[in-house]
């Protein structure tokens, strides 16, 4: 007959947060051992990518390792991957490109409309 087992914490249900698994002690005996939830990895903030480099770690203990654990030496390092780096690098650069033709052809436009009115000469006597 299997032997009955006990949770050894207080909390009496089978929920997310109280896991278990059977393990044999090395007096022969079967008791539960509790598992951890499992960690998430951390993810782009606009394409939703994993993120290479950083640990998937719980809250709390990614509370407690150090910066440099945290974060991938690159701008944006740790919140955006570095595709999504790129392409906002370049969308920049772009809209300011964009800005400065506009920029020319107004001014284009207002030398083409002033060379193209004559002055009119007043007739006073």
């Amino acid at each position: 007959m299997a032997q009955r087992l006990t949770y050894r914490t207080k909390n009496p249900y089978n929920t997310r947060s109280n896991k278990v698994k059977v393990v044999k002690t090395p007096g022969g005996k079967l008791t539960y051992q509790h598992v951890k939830k499992t960690a998430s990895r951390v993810k782009c903030g606009s394409c939703e990518m994993k993120l290479p480099g950083i640990p998937a770690l719980r809250p709390r203990k990614f509370a407690t390792i150090s910066k440099p654990q945290k974060t991938v030496q690159r701008a944006y390092g740790g919140v955006y991957c570095a595709k999504c780096v790129r392409n906002r690098i370049v969308r920049a650069f772009l809209i300011e490109e964009q800005k400065i033709v506009k920029k020319v052809v107004k001014t284009a436009a207002q030398a083409e409309k002033a060379a193209e009115k004559p002055k009119k000469k007043s007739n006073k006597k």
